[in-house]
């Protein structure tokens, strides 16, 4: 480890563009999957579908937060067109949104359904604090869940290029989505098939927690400097259940990024519940996850500042490489890596 490694800079990597996944694969777990064994420094490419063949005896984790159709388009009371994307609710009637178009305080936004939001306060990071009301009633965060449902779309990340479809509600979701609040998928839980889940569900103790990923996930590290990057923040929850296996001593399958910095912030502060706006990188490595399994993350990224928390900044990038070499794809609906 190294200072090289505090530098946004050292984390960049040359994706071809073909190597960008606009679709899933189909069915799920035919998706490619690289196993590295850090302990034999062993490299295996496979596919996901043969995931129980390599993992070693341990409690696996698994997000049950589930996608929200966030991103909603309407027009300004003065006539021009406008772009919402829900980022968390801030209280039961007060909701953080991102909007594409200038606004100013007080201004009204018009939806369908008879849907308005109003904005209250324009925030420094670009977020806008904003209050839902439809047909003048106020609007709680459960109420509005259910019209976004309506007229809402599904916020497909950026990097995919291309509107959302009817396909994209079942492959952007994953098979145990059951928490309404992200507004991104944790997509390495995307491989899973019904028949697969099943059969790890039968190999090993299996066991939920939430993170409501938000948009700050893909928000690209600016900052020179890893360490002077704000983190976003995000709601979690561990329940009762689980949060005593981490306490004990078994070894941990965090599946994807969202239950590790889940996990590793309850390792810190033991903590069940709240914000979580964990870091990590190789100077703040991880302390009870075992096991990652994740996708391949965009460059200079925060999740690609994970990976290299658990293998090394060199070594992810050149698993990175070896993955570009061996056709993967990246990204949200692209290949997986496991980490043992």
């Amino acid at each position: 480890m190294n200072d090289v490694d505090l530098l946004t800079k050292s984390y960049d990597y040359t994706l071809p563009t073909e190597r960008i996944a606009t679709h899933p694969v189909y069915p799920r777990d035919s998706a490619k999957l690289l196993v590295y064994e850090r302990a034999r420094d062993r490299v295996t490419h496979t596919h996901f579908k043969n995931l129980l063949e390599y993992l070693p005896e341990c409690d696996v984790f698994l997000n049950d937060t589930k996608v929200i159709k966030a991103r909603l388009f309407g027009k300004k009371e003065t006539g021009g067109a406008v772009e919402l994307l829900f980022v968390k609710a801030l209280d039961a009637y007060r909701m953080s949104v991102m909007i594409r178009g200038k606004v100013r305080e007080k201004s009204r936004l018009l939806f369908d359904k008879g849907l308005t939001a109003t904005v209250e306060a324009l925030q420094a990071d670009g977020s806008r604090t904003v209050v839902f009301t439809q047909n003048g009633t106020p609007l709680r965060f459960e109420t509005l869940v259910s019209i976004m449902d309506e007229i809402g779309h599904i916020p497909l990340p950026p990097y995919i290029d291309r509107n959302d479809t009817a396909q994209d509600e079942t492959d952007y979701q994953t098979l145990f989505a059951r928490k309404e609040g992200a507004v991104a998928a944790p997509t390495a839980s995307l491989h899973f098939t019904p028949e697969l889940l099943k059969r790890l569900e039968a190999s090993h103790a299996t066991h939920t927690l939430t993170l409501h990923v938000g948009a700050g996930t893909f928000k690209p590290v600016e900052a020179d400097t890893i360490t002077h990057h704000p983190m976003h923040s995000e709601y979690f929850h561990i329940p009762n259940e689980a949060a005593e296996i981490l306490r004990s001593d078994r070894q941990v399958l965090a599946v994807g990024t969202t239950v590790t910095r889940t996990i590793e912030y309850f390792a810190r502060t033991g903590k069940t519940e709240g914000e979580c706006d964990l870091f990590l990188h190789p100077h703040n490595p991880p302390i009870r996850v075992s096991h990652l399994l994740t996708n391949f993350h965009l460059p200079k990224s925060t999740l690609i500042m994970l990976v290299s928390a658990f293998i090394g900044r060199e070594k992810t990038l050149a698993l990175y490489q070896e993955a570009i070499e061996k056709k993967y794809r990246f990204y949200s609906y692209g290949d997986a890596m496991l980490i043992l």
